[in-house]
């Protein structure tokens, strides 16, 4: 601590370089929080699904509907629990921009089958108890101003027409990614009031095994249960299920990796110029404090630390503007919860102090090498 004034001193020496090469971290960090968020908020189903749940669908595709007599013929299958089914609405609200997911559910079994989900019990009552009731996520109920009682209408897209429904429940999902922002109605709504064609068809099931380790077992039983019928079967893990929904943007993982790459990157060489020429511009000054006794190694973590502030200050207010950003985003992208998830704050804390002292290493060391003579020569 006792040097920190030496180091101060060096990196105000040049304010408007030491300012722009911790804007530099800041914007870059910035971009890495929003990216983190882009990340988790496309991948939070994947995050938070169920190791003892499988998805069943039809084997051509999601978009082709499932018979709903199948979930008494999925309960007699060894290692299954229990089942749930639900079917895609697709509708809007207002206009086209408000955009939600919105899912006709079996009332009876669904809040069993995913139990993480908390909701007030007589809220939930309220809701079975009405056939025009729905429940809605908390991060929806606040994004369009929802409450209880509230009269919400949806335009079908997919099954025309205005669909009245009255809010008798918000949702929350407490875990780390939860989805707060879908909308559940009575599946039994849709059919008695939707067209003749969807009439004992679900989009899809969601089952409950007695343990994850029998998962892979269950799904095969499942799947050769219904093989050469009218309706064949794919079943999958809830988080394979998840993760193909990503699959459909894009491969999400190699965009973030290759911009983060070419970000770093760039800002490496830039912190490392930035360094390199603050260290050419002392070299009398690191030749005097190696002629009145200070080591080698104490230049080296002179310089070392020097780079390490300059990172450390613009990568922390980067990560402290992307957490506020962050949770905008879902004014642009609805639907989505964007958040910086805890461990992607870590790993820039990480990646910051990486880059900091990677870009301060090879100036450091030509300064820990410097020899007197030569240094006081150019003086």
């Amino acid at each position: 601590m006792k040097y920190l004034p030496l180091v101060w001193a060096n990196l105000t020496r040049k304010k408007i370089r030491t300012t722009l090469t911790i804007g530099s971290f800041l914007i870059a960090m910035t971009l890495y929080g929003l990216l983190a968020a882009v990340h988790a908020a496309f991948y939070q189903g994947v995050d938070v699904a169920g190791a003892n749940r499988l998805v069943v669908i039809n084997r051509t595709s999601l978009t082709q509907p499932l018979p709903v007599s199948y979930r008494e013929r999925l309960l007699q299958i060894d290692g299954v629990t229990a089942a749930t089914h639900a079917s895609w609405f697709g509708g809007v609200y207002q206009e086209e921009k408000n955009f939600f997911a919105q899912l006709a559910i079996e009332t009876e079994t669904y809040h069993e089958v995913f139990p993480e989900v908390v909701i007030d019990p007589g809220q939930w009552r309220d809701f079975v108890a009405d056939r025009q009731g729905c429940v809605v996520g908390a991060a929806t109920a606040e994004r369009y101003g929802f409450a209880l009682g509230d009269r919400v209408p949806l335009r079908g897209t997919i099954f025309p027409g205005t669909w009245e429904l009255n809010v008798r429940a918000i949702y929350t999902d407490p875990r780390p990614g939860g989805d707060e922002t879908q909308l559940w109605f009575h599946k039994k709504y849709l059919e008695e009031n939707g067209p003749n064609w969807f009439k004992g068809l679900v989009g899809w099931y969601t089952v409950v095994v007695a343990s994850p380790d029998r998962a892979v077992e269950v799904a095969r039983a499942i799947d050769e249960r219904f093989a050469n019928s009218a309706h064949e079967t794919k079943t999958e893990p809830e988080r394979a299920f998840a993760a193909a929904f990503v699959k459909q943007v894009g491969n999400l993982e190699l965009i973030i990796l290759s911009i983060g790459g070419v970000v770093f990157f760039t800002l490496l060489l830039v912190t490392g110029n930035t360094m390199a020429t603050s260290v050419r511009e002392r070299v009398g000054e690191l030749a005097v404090l190696k002629t009145v006794g200070y080591s080698d190694r104490f230049v080296l973590g002179l310089v070392l630390v020097e780079s390490l502030l300059i990172a450390l200050q613009g990568g922390l207010l980067g990560m402290l503007v992307a957490l506020g950003i962050a949770p905008g985003l879902g004014q642009v992208v609805p639907g989505l919860t964007f958040f910086v998830p805890l461990s992607h704050l870590v790993q820039g804390v990480v990646l910051t102090v990486l880059v900091g002292l990677g870009a301060g290493l090879l100036p450091a060391l030509a300064a820990m090498r410097l020899r007197v003579v030569d240094a006081l020569r150019r003086v």
